[in-house]
């Protein structure tokens, strides 16, 4: 099994396909980048809120007022880099920290396709993206006429993780046989044009929509990886993908993944890409047959190989860390991020707060508008651990205008998919006390459902 492992390390394939890849994506994330500017997102999400919610361990990690901008400048330019071949190297790792600098100042804007591009563009820090068609290749006279297979498969076992881990994780009950909360969101897409008003209102639609979900996310990446399935499954990749971005605001995420879906393809269909942008460049005049051609080689496998085998072992084990927690994982949400459960549950809250006097018991409630604007009022009511980071926040606020002896007490009552709302925290509980941990949050009250599956 060795001497297997080793004899794949040392297999070299065309280059071409990280080739597309890397201008895929960086097109892709400097459009990203162009759009969250355009449409005033920085200022909305970063700059007017008070307040910010924090990852656990990154609390550090805030905006910088107006130097924000400066951020995500940096975060586009980069990518801009990283679809030329400039500087890749320099130019990746740059973008993997603007990046995931953006994506952790503030917790509120969480989504499941930030994560993947902080962790892909952290990948494509180890990988000979520029070793071909790239002006790197033309700043120093060479290219490469073949590189280590593994670095293709790498992404391609990244983007069957993601669609495996999505697959598995529609296999509960809500999904499959309440078609939860695909029967709440699609009878408000009623306006679209043919299908509004008809099947979006079906009951027998959305359960086929949940099913036909579950069953490609568990077998695209199959499909991809079997040549004689290829260009159908790419099909379903961009009908799919297509279709959710009519049905729902998930921004890039769709079309990053339809270019994502490109590594699959042999290298004679990536070359032929390629040829079109040489067409392009063709009044550059310029001229590969002086490069110094070259296997490509890295100068530490022993470094690298382990750094990647760390990385998998990582993004296999992360996503199942809720096995870890008790009570019903949709509820509490404990091991519920980075594990691409993808658009599973429609969860509503409203939560309120008192600040209590310990040594007269006297209080006051809190105006939730004072302090939060409406999207972060909306995330917190229903997720255990920005409650207890609000709770802490108003503790500390009202300490600093002089108030003693504080104690926090949140009420708070969550409907999940559908079902009639509960109390959902311990109205006993004093969190100004309690401490954000990856332990088990006892003051969450229990669920009084039951949701089966993975």
């Amino acid at each position: 099994m060795y001497k297997s492992f080793t004899t794949y390390f040392k297999l070299q394939t065309p280059p071409a396909p990280l080739a597309v890849f890397r201008i895929g994506f960086g097109i892709m994330m400097l459009i990203s980048m162009v759009r969250f500017w355009l449409n005033g997102w920085i200022e909305t999400l970063y700059l007017q809120p008070k307040f910010h919610f924090s990852y656990y361990g990154f609390e550090w990690v805030k905006p910088i007022g107006n130097y924000t901008y400066l951020i995500f400048a940096v975060c586009g330019l980069s990518a801009f880099l990283v679809a030329i071949g400039l500087k890749y190297r320099l130019a990746i790792i740059t973008f993997f920290l603007s990046f995931t600098y953006i994506e952790l100042m503030d917790k509120t804007t969480y989504l499941n396709h930030y994560y993947f591009i902080s962790i892909l563009s952290f990948l494509m820090i180890f990988l000979p993206a520029n070793a071909y068609f790239s002006v790197d290749n033309l700043l120093k006279r060479k290219t490469y006429t073949s590189i280590p297979k593994w670095t293709i498969d790498s992404i391609k076992l990244l983007i069957g993780i993601v669609y495996i881990y999505a697959g598995l994780a529609k296999l509960n009950s809500d999904w499959l046989f309440k078609a939860m909360p695909l029967k709440i969101w699609l009878p408000s897409k009623y306006d679209l044009p043919f299908l509004g008003n008809s099947f979006m209102q079906q009951e027998w639609f959305h359960y086929a929509m949940s099913w036909s979900g579950m069953v490609y996310d568990l077998c695209i990446p199959f499909l991809l990886l079997y040549k004689r399935t290829r260009w159908f499954a790419f099909a379903l990749v961009v009908f799919f993908h297509v279709f959710t971005r009519v049905l729902f605001p998930i921004g890039m995420f769709p079309f990053v993944m339809i270019v994502a879906a490109l590594i699959f393809f042999d290298a004679d269909v990536h070359q032929r890409i390629l040829d079109g942008f040489r067409f392009i460049f063709k009044p550059l005049r310029i001229n590969i047959e002086k490069f110094d051609l070259k296997s490509y080689r890295y100068k530490s496998p022993k470094l690298v190989v382990p750094v990647i085998t760390l990385f998998f072992v990582v993004q296999l084990v992360f996503p199942v860390r809720y096995l870890f927690y008790p009570n019903e994982l949709f509820w509490t949400e404990e091991g519920y991020r980075f594990s691409w459960r993808v658009m599973l549950m429609e969860k509503m809250g409203y939560t309120t707060f008192k600040i209590v006097d310990a040594s007269t018991g006297q209080g006051f409630l809190v105006d939730n508008s004072d302090f939060l604007t409406p999207l972060q009022e909306k995330q917190m009511s229903f997720q255990p651990d920005f409650i207890l980071e609000y709770a802490h926040y108003l503790g500390d606020h009202f300490k600093r205008q002089g108030h003693q002896n504080i104690q926090v007490y949140a009420t708070s009552y969550v409907a999940l998919n559908g079902r009639l709302s509960q109390p959902y925290i311990d109205t006993t509980v004093d969190l100004y006390k309690e401490k954000e941990s990856f332990r088990h949050k006892s003051w969450i009250l229990p669920f009084h459902y039951e949701i089966k599956g993975f």
